[in-house]
């Protein structure tokens, strides 16, 4: 990771993508809909959806997305108790690559958790 801390790779992925969400600004409405939609509360909770996320962020292996959706599903009140049991899913059906990324969302837990305390 390039970056200090996964906050700071939140600005640095917001702030790239600024040129590319003024020049394909369709493109980011889309996408903000889908994501809007696909969050929603519905069968499942929005925390629900979000750990869900979560899970998928570590299977695709994807440390920007682990740096967004583990901060979203904390603000809607998931534990570091329900984000390990969700790590655990993601580490079964990904094996060994998983379990290095399932580390990273500790350390943004971890991050965001200090971040609580201070």
């Amino acid at each position: 990771m390039t970056d200090d801390t996964y906050a700071s790779m939140r600005k640095r992925i917001n702030k790239a993508n600024a040129g590319f969400r003024k020049g394909q600004p369709d493109t980011f409405k889309g996408f903000n809909l889908m994501h809007e939609q696909a969050m929603a509360a519905g069968a499942l909770d929005h925390k629900t959806k979000e750990l869900v996320a979560v899970a998928l962020s570590v299977a695709s292996r994807c440390d920007p997305c682990i740096a967004f959706h583990v901060p979203a599903a904390m603000r809607l009140g998931a534990t570091r108790e329900e984000i390990m049991e969700v790590l655990s899913v993601a580490v079964m059906m990904g094996g060994g690559p998983s379990l290095m990324y399932a580390a990273h969302t500790m350390e943004v837990v971890e991050e965001e958790l200090a971040k609580d305390q201070s």
